[in-house]
């Protein structure tokens, strides 16, 4: 894993997997400024079942539990179940902020700069 830096959050990068982790928090500080910042966090709570192996938390080691994430585009996350964090599979994170509504330079452009191809979209 890699850490980085992306509007004064840690990232941190598996480049093996090309999956992210964020610590607690670090989700709510990259939708600090998206209008819609409230209503995607509430879908984060809702838990999921699935045929998708669960896989442990790298903090501590409990297994994770699947929860879903988004309002239309649903996107199925792996959530520790004592809130220490949050994996993202590769490409999940930036089709999560590519949901935010933000004004200015959106997060998910920042991301685009940073992983290349693996944020890329057929709407863009």
């Amino acid at each position: 894993m890699v850490v980085l830096e992306v509007e004064q959050i840690e990232i941190d990068h598996c480049l093996a997997c090309h999956g992210v982790w964020l610590d607690g928090g670090e989700l709510e500080l990259m939708l600090e400024t998206a209008a819609n910042k409230n209503e995607l966090m509430a879908t984060l709570d809702a838990a999921v079942e699935g045929k998708e192996k669960k896989i442990r938390c790298p903090i501590c080691r409990k297994r994770m539990e699947k929860t879903s994430f988004g309002i239309e585009d649903r996107i199925i996350l792996d959530k520790c179940p004592r809130n220490d964090g949050i994996w993202f599979d590769a490409g999940e994170l930036c089709r999560a902020m590519k949901m935010a509504e933000f004004d200015g330079r959106p997060v998910y452009k920042i991301l685009n700069e940073i992983f290349g191809d693996r944020c890329r979209y057929d709407s863009e």
